[in-house]
């Protein structure tokens, strides 16, 4: 018994490592692939997103939009993803996620990690440019993708 949660306490602080770590330019020995370059056939680019570690500058903002943008559902193998931005004089202000993966206990332990990162990755770039999560790949994609189709509805995408 004693070995058994030993067991579960080291799996989950290695998996909890694992999601935590991001992909920069900084690290090394690991290769970065771009959405586009995904082994998975059925993968498609997110429109917007940059390979993890790529500069971006935040794209240049109509003056004076302001309001709620929900952006497009969009599905992947996990499970559905879908945002709301709050947008205020051009800027995104908050990123609201309404939908993340969680049918499965995983789905849901990864997206209570990457929500976080993603929310702030849009909050920073101003766009739908960010850093894909490492362990989280879909999810990534997916949040991007919505994150496009708001800022399209506020005419700043």
């Amino acid at each position: 018994m004693r070995r058994a949660a030993i067991a579960v306490i080291a799996s989950v602080a290695g998996v909890a490592w694992i999601l935590g770590y991001k992909v920069t330019p900084h690290t090394a020995g690991i290769a970065a692939t771009s959405p586009g370059q995904s082994t998975a056939p059925a993968e498609q680019p997110s429109p917007g997103t940059v390979a993890p570690g790529a500069t971006s500058s935040p794209t240049p903002r109509a003056a004076g939009a302001t309001g709620s943008f929900t952006g497009s559902d969009v599905p992947n193998r996990f499970g559905d993803v879908q945002v709301r931005l709050v947008i205020s004089n051009g800027r995104v202000t908050e990123v609201q996620a309404l939908q993340l993966p969680s049918d499965r206990a995983q789905s849901a332990y990864i997206s209570q990690v990457a929500g976080p990162i993603l929310r702030s990755e849009v909050i920073q770039a101003q766009s739908a440019r960010i850093d894909i999560v490492s362990g989280a790949t879909y999810t990534s994609q997916s949040y991007a993708q919505s994150v496009e189709s708001a800022l399209q509805q506020a005419h700043l995408g």
